[in-house]
């Protein structure tokens, strides 16, 4: 068990048989009485985000996780297929869980696999990955007084907002954590 203030972003943990990942956490100490735990958590079974409250002498069940390397395969429509770089063992895990990364998966992507029991719960990105511009708008000629930008497409279909120089063909580095341009390669 753990004391609920020791919850912070990226702590996963057991309440009442679900398995939850604390997206936000916030700390609040009125003037007089206990102080409140907010989270925003995401239960890790069906991908479904919830605000959970406690009070600071709350305890939440603390759970062991294993993490395995894997890479992308593919996805039909109900699940998204990994093989482990370990064991080659095809773990999948359904689409609505992972919906928020559809967009940066990349055939044999390299990801992080969170196992608990034997059960395939979540993956972590990497924090870049490269990208080929599929579609880009044309920029814009004599509007440089300001930072300049324009959205592109990128080969999965994530649009981002990069500088106006990127084209069509270019690869781009992506932050995966907010989606945001970093370079390009």
């Amino acid at each position: 068990m753990i004391d609920v203030n020791e919850l912070r972003k990226g702590v996963t943990f057991e309440l009442d048989g679900k398995i939850f990942k604390v997206l936000e956490y916030t700390h609040h100490k009125p003037g007089r009485g206990k102080a409140t735990i907010r989270t925003k958590a995401r239960d890790l079974r069906n991908g479904n985000i919830i605000d959970l409250s406690f009070t600071s002498s709350d305890r939440v069940q603390d759970i062991r996780l294993e993490h395995h390397e894997v890479q992308f395969l593919y996805s039909d429509d109900e699940f998204y297929y990994f093989m482990d770089l370990g064991t080659y063992e095809q773990p999948a895990i359904r689409k609505d869980v992972l919906e928020e990364y559809a967009l940066y998966f990349k055939e044999n992507m390299e990801l992080k696999l969170t196992i608990y029991e034997n059960e395939p719960l979540d993956i972590e990105l990497p924090t870049a990955v490269d990208y080929e511009v599929t579609k880009a708008d044309p920029a814009v000629r004599g509007d440089t007084a300001t930072g300049v930008t324009k959205k592109v497409t990128v080969e999965t279909g994530l649009q981002v907002e990069t500088p106006a120089f990127v084209e069509v063909g270019d690869v781009i580095r992506v932050d995966t954590r907010n989606g945001g341009y970093v370079t390009r390669v």
